[in-house]
């Protein structure tokens, strides 16, 4: 592996995931540019020290899963269970993003710069998820807290079993899931996503083009009136 005073530079065509992640374990931190991902599940994964990582085309699996105060930035598309379970930091991917895009994801903020797929944020438990293009179905799925901002369109059932999480929509959202409606937007969102979008570096959306979301609360308690909902 060639190495500079500041740069680690690694190249997965050469050298093995497991050799990179045992590298991004060490606890003092640096920076490393990861040649020819092509495409390897499990990358960057369980980092838990300020990490600057470059992942040079497209990642598999699972990629930044765990995170903890590394910057991870992924030059291509990523696949299923992106960022899951990430605590801190910043995940940013300039491509699109498979299934599940920052799944239980307690904090930190994901940038997905293109679209992402199903179930984006499902059971989201804190982080910030700023989406530039589009999501799938189910997206925010019993988000519990945490925000969803998407710059496109939204798939069916967005929100479905939503607890404290809000979501903004600046596109088309197909239809609501059970509990979550549109609720008004006052001067606390427009500042919120304002910062969002200048965080994600994402430019031509003013915040007033959103719509914001979240739950109504009838489901938080059984009622037998609601028990085609559950």
């Amino acid at each position: 592996m060639a190495t500079t005073a500041e740069t680690h530079s690694f190249d997965l065509r050469v050298e093995s995931v497991r050799a990179l992640n045992a590298l991004l374990h060490d606890p003092h931190g640096g920076a490393v540019r990861v040649c020819h991902p092509d495409g390897a599940h499990a990358l960057a994964v369980g980092l838990n020290a300020p990490w600057e990582v470059e992942l040079d085309g497209h990642v598999g699996y699972y990629c930044a899963g765990m995170n903890a105060q590394a910057q991870i930035t992924v030059r291509g598309s990523a696949g299923v269970g992106l960022a899951e379970n990430m605590m801190s930091g910043r995940v940013e991917v300039f491509g699109n993003a498979s299934g599940a895009a920052g799944a239980t994801a307690h904090g930190g903020l994901l940038v997905v710069h293109g679209d992402a797929a199903a179930r984006a944020g499902i059971s989201l438990k804190g982080a910030a998820i700023v989406v530039g293009g589009s999501v799938g179905h189910m997206s925010a799925f019993m988000a519990q807290s945490g925000t969803l901002l998407v710059c496109g369109d939204a798939g069916e059932g967005l929100g479905d079993s939503l607890y404290e999480a809000v979501i903004y929509v600046r596109g088309r959202v197909a239809s609501l899931g059970a509990d979550c409606v549109e609720q008004e937007l006052d001067s606390d969102d427009l500042a919120r996503i304002t910062r969002l979008l200048a965080e994600a570096g994402i430019d031509g959306a003013s915040a007033a083009e959103f719509r914001r979301y979240g739950s109504a609360r009838e489901l938080y308690n059984f009622h037998v009136d609601n028990a085609g909902s559950y």
